[in-house]
């Protein structure tokens, strides 16, 4: 189905409206976070849903959600309508126990910034208050003091 120029955006109309850079959506594009459609001269032509897609991913990155984990909630929306409050409310609620977990984890490192937060830095072999002898050694490599939820690896953004 052909779109309409009333009823689709242009790649630079969507880079516009949602801030995104225009090699940003073609990288969602080829990753299957959004679609779009062609001309008949090959142009990119996207539907104005596109905009609400693209604030998801957004809020999603923000939270700490992997392209992985958006393009899996992205592929649970219906295909066939433009998704509801309620299509965006079960998907957000699933992100609940991860978020009160980031949230903690940032509280506490809030609450420890004045002082030592762990940071693996070779000054913690001396540091007489927090890891005496470098007992932290023994767990091994990075921020040992740090939440566990800190320390996970971040992926990078992109292939």
């Amino acid at each position: 189905m052909q779109l309409s120029t009333h009823d689709s955006l242009s790649v630079g109309e969507v880079a516009a409206r949602s801030g995104y850079a225009t090699s940003a959506l073609r990288f969602y594009e080829r990753e299957g976070l959004i679609s779009a459609e062609r001309t008949d001269g090959n142009q990119r032509r996207f539907h104005r849903e596109v905009l609400r897609r693209l604030a998801f991913i957004r809020a999603a990155r923000h939270v700490g959600l992997t392209l992985e984990e958006v393009k899996a909630a992205l592929d649970s929306l219906p295909h066939s309508r433009t998704p509801t409050k309620a299509d965006w409310s079960r998907l957000s609620g699933a992100w609940r126990q991860r978020l009160n977990a980031q949230i903690e984890s940032l509280e506490a490192l809030r609450d420890g910034l004045d002082g030592c937060i762990g940071c693996g830095c070779l000054s913690l072999k001396r540091c007489a208050i927090q890891n005496p002898d470098d007992f932290a050694a023994r767990y091994g490599p990075g921020a040992n003091f740090l939440p566990k939820k800190l320390r996970e690896p971040v992926p990078p953004e992109g292939r």
